[in-house]
């Protein structure tokens, strides 16, 4: 999936949801901790993240997050020796939250090995916002 049409749906939700608001506040805050916990995909492979570190953007019930995303990864890996199938990782991304609904785009780093190149893949994710 393309990155530019994730970031234009991402903007585009916002902007809309802009279009019928009736004076909702602005701010911009800087957290620790969101309450936040997201599950996607991600490098065929799963993720369950909390998010972590962040600056975010509010107005009305609807919040633009750019942080850091503390994660466990699930994935099976098939070369030998193997990996173990659930890793710490830290990533970093962008969430929409709407109400008591995340979506995320996250950005993580797979490491180089002896056969591949370091990289940065994306992914995509739905979560749920507890306070």
């Amino acid at each position: 999936m393309n990155f530019r049409y994730f970031l234009f749906l991402f903007l585009f939700l916002f902007g809309w949801s802009d279009a019928f608001a009736q004076e909702a506040s602005k701010k911009v805050e800087i957290a620790v901790f969101e309450g936040i916990v997201v599950a996607g995909y991600v490098d065929r492979g799963a993720y369950l993240n909390f998010l972590g570190p962040n600056i975010s953007f509010t107005k009305g019930k609807h919040k633009v997050v750019l942080g850091m995303l503390p994660s466990l990864r699930l994935k099976e890996d098939t070369s030998t020796p193997k990996n173990a199938p659930v890793t710490p990782n830290l990533g970093g991304g962008i969430t929409y939250i709407c109400k008591k609904i995340a979506f995320q785009v996250p950005f993580y780093y797979n490491a180089k090995t002896a056969s591949r190149n370091g990289r940065w893949t994306i992914g995509v994710g739905i979560g749920y916002k507890f306070k």
